[in-house]
C-alpha cells in the first residue's frame, strides 16, 4: 500500500484521536453556568415593610424559606378548601403526574435492559420437507427438528455510552417533576387569584348596579324638572345620557364576572355550571409577613429553574452519548441447549447445543455522521446552557416585577382607602341634611354616586394586593425540603390543611443517582 492510499485510509482515524486520548472529558460537564447574585432584585432595595393600608403593613422577610402551602396565610378555610380541591381533582395535574409515573418506569427499564445482561430461553420444534437430490435416492428428505436453548447477551459499556444515556434519561424525569412541581404551584396560584378576581368583580357588578339605580333615579327627576321647565332639555338629556352609559357597561362586567367563575370552576376540576360562590374580600387576610429569597437561594427554591437545570444535565449526557458512539464496543453471547431430529437424540448427549461469541465494532467511517452527531449533542448543551441563564434572568425579573407591584399596590389601596372614607363620610353628611329639609334628594344622590366610584377603586386595589401577594409567593418557589415549613415560626400553618398539602404536593428528589449507579 502506498502512503498516499494509506494516509487516505487512516485519514477518518485522526478526528477520533484526540477522543481516545482525552476519554474523561466525553462531556462538557453538568454544572449550571454560574450566575449573578446581585444584592436586591430591582432597581431599588427591598423595603423593610410597605405602608399601612386597611389597618396592615406587609414586611418583606429577606433570607427567609419559601412556604409551601403559602395559601394558609390567607387564613380563610373556604379558600384553603378551594386550593387543596384543586390540587386533588385538577385533570392536567393528574395527567402530568401519570406521565411523570410513566417516564420512571421507562428510565427504570432503560437501566435494566442496558446494565444487566439478557437472558432468554426459546425452543422450537417442526417438521420439514426439503427437495432431494436428482437421481440420488430418497428424493426428498421428510424429518423433524427439536430445538431448546438458554441464550445470554451482555454488551460492556467500557466508554459510558450506557451510562450516559441512563444519565440523559434520569435528568430528564426530574425534569418532569420539578416541571410537575412549578404546575401545581401555579395552579395554586391561579386559584386564588381566580378567587380574588372573583370576588373584586362580584363587589364592582354590585356597586354599578346601585350606580345605575342612582343615574336612572337622576334621569327620571331631571325629566320631571325638564317638564316643570326648571332645567334645560340638554341637562335632561345629559342625566339620561350618562344613566344609558352605566347601564351599557353592567353587562360586559356581569359576564366577565362569569368568565372568571367559570375559569375558576374548571381550574378546581368543576364543570362550569358547578362554579364556587364568591368569597367575601372581608374574610381573607393579607398576609402581613411575606419571605423574600435572596438571589443565590432563588436557583434551588424555583422549580422552573431546577427543570433548566435538569435539562441542562440531559443535554451534557447526550454528549457523553455522542462521544461514546465513536469508541469500539465489546458484546458477548452465550447459549446453551439440545436439539435434534428425534426426541431420544435430543434427550441424549448427543444433542447438547452450545456456542459462545465475542463481538467487536470500532466506527471507522459513517460518511462524517457520528461526528456531525456529537456536533450536535454539544449545540443543544450550548442552547440548554442560554435557556438556563435565560430561565435565571428571568425568574430574577419576575420576583422583582412582583415586590415593586406590591409596594405600589399597599401605597395605592392606602390613598383610595382614605378617599372612599372620606366620600363615605361626605354622603353621610349631604344625606343627613337631606333629611332635615336643607338639601335637594338630588344632592344626596349625587354624593352617593361618588361614594360607590371611590369605593369601587378600593375594591379594585384590595384585589390586586391580595392577588400580587400570592405571585410574589409563587415566585419565591418552594422549600428544598418539607420540614423546612415548621423551621421557620415566622409563617405558621395549621397542622392538618399542611399535612394535606404535604400529601398533594410530595417533595421533589432527583433520581440521576439511581441511572449512576
Amino acid at each position: 500500500m502506498t502512503p498516499r492510499l494509506a494516509l487516505r485510509w487512516c485519514a477518518p482515524l485522526v478526528p477520533i484521536l484526540p477522543l481516545w486520548l482525552g476519554a474523561c472529558a466525553f462531556t462538557p460537564g453538568d454544572k449550571p453556568p454560574a450566575m449573578p447574585s446581585p444584592a436586591h432584585y430591582g432597581a431599588s432595595a427591598v423595603p423593610e415593610h410597605t405602608v399601612t393600608a386597611q389597618g396592615a403593613s406587609q414586611q418583606f422577610d429577606v433570607n427567609a424559606q419559601p412556604v409551601r402551602a403559602w395559601w394558609h396565610t390567607y387564613r380563610s378555610d373556604k379558600l384553603d378548601a378551594l386550593v387543596e380541591e384543586g390540587l386533588r381533582n385538577s385533570p392536567s395535574l393528574s395527567a402530568a403526574d401519570h406521565a411523570l409515573q410513566a417516564a420512571r418506569e421507562q428510565l427504570k427499564a432503560q437501566i435494566g435492559s442496558s446494565l444487566f445482561p439478557s437472558i432468554d430461553i426459546g425452543g422450537e420444534a417442526a417438521r420439514e420437507r426439503n427437495l432431494g437430490i436428482p437421481n440420488i435416492r430418497p428424493p426428498t428428505a421428510l424429518y423433524n427438528m427439536f430445538v431448546g436453548q438458554v441464550q445470554a447477551r451482555y454488551t460492556f459499556d467500557f466508554f459510558g455510552a450506557s451510562r450516559f444515556a441512563n444519565a440523559s434519561l434520569a435528568a430528564q424525569v426530574d425534569q418532569q417533576a420539578f416541571q410537575l412541581e412549578s404546575a401545581r404551584q401555579a395552579l395554586a396560584a391561579n386559584i386564588v387569584s381566580g378567587a380574588i378576581g372573583a370576588s373584586v368583580l362580584g363587589a364592582q357588578v354590585k356597586a354599578t348596579e346601585r350606580l345605575v339605580e342612582l343615574a336612572q333615579a337622576d334621569a327620571t327627576d331631571m325629566a320631571r324638572r325638564e317638564t316643570l321647565g326648571a332645567v334645560s332639555r340638554a341637562d335632561a338629556l345629559a342625566s339620561a345620557q350618562n344613566a344609558e352609559s352605566l347601564a351599557a357597561s353592567l353587562p360586559g362586567l356581569r359576564a366577565q364576572h362569569q368568565s372568571t367563575r367559570h375559569a375558576l370552576a374548571v381550574l378546581l376540576g368543576r364543570t362550569p355550571d358547578q362554579a364556587p360562590d364568591d368569597l367575601p374580600l372581608g374574610e381573607l387576610k393579607v398576609p402581613d409577613r411575606v419571605p423574600v429569597v435572596v438571589p443565590s437561594t432563588l436557583l434551588q427554591s424555583r422549580p422552573d429553574i431546577q427543570a433548566a437545570e435538569m435539562a441542562l444535565k440531559a443535554a451534557s449526557a447526550e454528549v457523553g452519548v455522542a462521544t461514546a458512539q465513536m469508541f469500539p464496543s465489546l458484546s458477548l453471547s452465550a447459549s446453551l441447549g439440545k436439539g435434534g431430529f428425534n426426541w431420544a437424540t435430543v434427550m441424549s448427549n448427543a444433542g447438547s447445543l452450545w456456542s459462545v461469541a465475542a463481538s467487536v465494532t470500532q466506527p471507522i467511517f459513517h460518511g462524517g455522521a457520528l461526528l456531525a452527531q456529537r456536533r450536535a449533542a454539544q449545540a443543544t448543551y450550548e442552547a440548554a446552557v442560554d435557556q438556563y441563564k435565560q430561565t435565571v434572568l428571568t425568574a430574577f425579573r419576575n420576583v422583582a416585577d412582583t415586590l415593586a407591584s406590591l409596594e405600589a399596590d399597599n401605597t395605592s389601596l392606602l390613598h383610595a382607602d382614605n378617599s372612599s372614607a372620606a366620600a363615605e363620610q361626605i354622603y353621610r353628611d349631604t344625606a343627613a341634611r337631606v333629611r332635615l329639609g336643607a338639601l335637594p334628594v338630588s344632592a344626596a344622590r349625587g354624593r352617593e354616586q361618588q361614594y360607590w366610584n371611590a369605593y369601587m377603586t378600593t375594591v379594585r386595589a384590595t384585589g390586586a394586593r391580595l392577588s400580587d401577594t400570592a405571585l410574589l409567593f409563587y415566585a419565591m418557589g418552594v422549600p428544598p425540603e418539607p420540614a423546612a415549613d415548621a423551621a421557620k415560626p415566622a409563617l405558621p400553618e395549621p397542622a392538618t390543611p399542611a399535612q394535606a398539602s404535604e400529601a398533594a404536593a410530595p417533595a421533589v428528589r432527583p433520581v440521576q443517582d439511581v441511572a449512576r449507579r
